[in-house]
């Protein structure tokens, strides 16, 4: 039997009068940890990732979780989750970019959103916000920000 171990660090460089990366309790803050996702994936993909937050939201780890096309990305709850469960997260952020620069939520990415708030709250993992940024640019939407997620439920 093989096994392969996979490792990866990322190093956190903070600007002087910059608010610490290793709390995230604002969207503005998610929103800009996401975009320094998007401009180190520099390409016309889309991406997901999840971060991994303690029970005072602070930043314990993030993942990749796909990488799709231009247009569309697969996400499945255990994807997200599971490491969550690993990890001993108290909560998650969820964020990914639409290549076309408009962070307009899709249909799609409501109900992705949906899904992974009933699996958060089966699971006892609070999903704080999902936050949209557009290549390119710097526009960006919350879910928080616009009501839909609250206390980890999605609300339409």
């Amino acid at each position: 039997m093989r096994y392969c171990l996979k490792l990866a660090t990322w190093m956190v460089v903070r600007e002087p009068g910059e608010p610490s990366p290793r709390r995230l309790t604002t969207s503005a803050a998610v929103a800009r940890l996401a975009l320094d996702f998007v401009r180190a994936a520099d390409d016309d993909k889309e991406h997901f990732w999840a971060v991994l937050l303690d029970g005072k939201n602070r930043y314990r780890m993030h993942h990749e979780v796909s990488i799709g096309s231009q247009s569309a990305s697969i996400v499945h709850p255990r994807e997200v989750l599971g490491p969550a469960v690993r990890e001993g997260a108290a909560a998650i952020v969820i964020a990914h970019n639409h290549p076309s620069g408009d962070p307009t939520p899709s249909f799609e990415d409501i109900e992705v959103t949906e899904r992974l708030a009933r699996g958060g709250e089966v699971l006892g993992i609070r999903v704080l916000d999902h936050v949209i940024v557009g290549n390119g640019t710097e526009d960006w939407t919350s879910f928080a920000d616009k009501g839909l997620l609250v206390n980890g439920a999605l609300h339409r």
